[in-house]
């Protein structure tokens, strides 16, 4: 008697296609510093920007002033002036403060397998 094996698809023929949304957003979130802008408004709440670029310090001016401004756009951020004086914050919107679980399980998941040596040794 002859037994069948399942059909396994060659590797070849699979068409695999990421869904454009799940793309977007980690292409978004994997620009560099909008991670870490996010994350310092998520810990700190509402920044001037002079505390943001303290924050995030290898990051210069013209950056943060071209990421701010696309976390704004993308309506993750808002930019507060106040009338009386020359203040100016960023602050977290909903959609920017909806950021949190997914930033505590990015610290999480850091915390048990970044290594930086490990990196450097490579």
């Amino acid at each position: 008697m002859q037994t069948m094996s399942p059909k396994v698809p060659d590797e070849s023929t699979v068409d695999f296609t990421l869904c454009p949304r799940f793309e977007q957003t980690f292409s978004f979130l994997g620009k560099k510093w909008n991670g870490l802008i996010i994350d310092v408004l998520l810990q700190e709440g509402p920044q001037r920007f002079r505390d943001l670029a303290r924050k995030v310090p290898r990051c210069s001016d013209r950056v943060l002033v071209e990421r701010l401004k696309e976390l704004e756009a993308n309506g993750v951020i808002v930019r507060r002036t106040f009338p009386d004086n020359a203040l100016i914050e960023y602050e977290l919107t909903q959609k920017g403060q909806e950021f949190k679980d997914i930033m505590a399980a990015v610290h999480a998941w850091s915390d048990k397998w970044y290594c930086p040596t490990e990196t450097n040794q490579k």
